[in-house]
């Protein structure tokens, strides 16, 4: 007999997660899913306006909270897709990336969108994680 996988919910402190029903990461068993990360701070407002290396650090801040909510850490992430507004940023935003993870060096996907909810958000990244991918355990 097998058992369902317990389900985690970390919820999301954006001012459209009531609006839309979502949560900021969810965890079933080991996989780990952390949606459109904007770069917002905890009262709502954008974060490094017209800078899209400050955006992308306050993502994956955002995104490491969420992780850790769920018992993952950056090193369990697997995969990581950025949404960009303007295709150019893609070395700034990149940077962020590699410093983030180093070694890890999870796959990637970037792409180009049209615009996100808040014009002024240049970049929105998502990321999927196995815990114990990062051979640390958990």
């Amino acid at each position: 007999m097998s058992h369902a996988a317990r389900r985690i919910e970390v919820p999301s402190s954006s001012p459209y997660a009531p609006i839309m029903g979502f949560s900021r990461a969810v965890r079933v068993g080991d996989f780990v899913s952390v949606g459109g990360t904007a770069p917002l701070d905890d009262d709502g407002a954008t974060v490094g306006l017209g800078d899209p290396a400050a955006q992308a650090r306050r993502c994956y801040a955002t995104i490491e909270a969420a992780l850790a909510g769920a018992g993952a850490t950056l090193a369990d992430v697997v995969r990581t897709r950025t949404m960009l507004t303007r295709i150019d940023d893609w070395e700034a935003v990149g940077q962020v990336r590699g410093e983030v993870f180093g070694a890890t060096r999870p796959v990637d996907t970037v792409v180009e969108v049209s615009t996100f909810i808040k014009p002024e958000w240049l970049v929105e990244i998502e990321v999927d994680a196995v815990v114990g991918a990062s051979g640390a355990g958990a």
